[in-house]
């Protein structure tokens, strides 16, 4: 059975190594990570051809201007005091900007997931190609210029808790 892409990306974050090195290709490459993150949960159902992965970077792209970046910004900004003794009441509001940046990430994903087509499960052994091609793509597709070495490392690591995590 699919697992729907919300579950998948959120265990997948969470998995040895991939939030450091998402967080990475965020912050000093310019990616986008539930971009990305999609596009390895849908290479497990089949190819990500180049069609989907630029409708899937406009998506992202108006999700990403209309909403994560700025509850990003805001809350990137409210890690830092703006008044003497604002910090009870200013980390409240953080995690309430931080749950409500969640969120609109959650229905961009949701969104990419509608656009998926999915072809059935992939063979293990296809897997780490499938990922790589659909990340690669995407990324393309995000940013013309992006780490290659770093994507590969990311479809490595999430090829091998793919793996474990329906072997193991």
């Amino acid at each position: 059975m699919t697992e729907d892409v919300w579950s998948w990306v959120v265990a997948a974050y969470g998995a040895p190594g991939v939030a450091e090195q998402c967080l990475e290709l965020q912050d000093a490459h310019d990616q986008n990570v539930p971009l990305l993150l999609w596009a390895a949960w849908a290479a497990t159902q089949g190819p990500v051809g180049e069609g989907l992965a630029s409708r899937a970077a406009e998506v992202a792209r108006a999700w990403s201007e209309a909403a994560i970046m700025p509850l990003r910004s805001v809350r990137r900004r409210l890690k830092q005091a703006l008044s003497e003794g604002d910090e009870a009441s200013r980390l409240a509001l953080r995690e309430q900007v931080k749950a409500i940046e969640l969120q609109s990430e959650k229905v961009l994903l949701e969104q990419l997931a509608a656009l998926s087509v999915r072809s059935g499960a992939v063979p293990d052994s296809l897997l780490p190609v499938f990922i790589l091609d659909a990340v690669l793509a995407v990324a393309s597709a995000w940013s013309g210029g992006y780490p290659a070495e770093k994507l590969a490392r990311l479809t490595q690591t999430l090829s091998d808790w793919q793996k474990l995590r329906y072997k193991g």
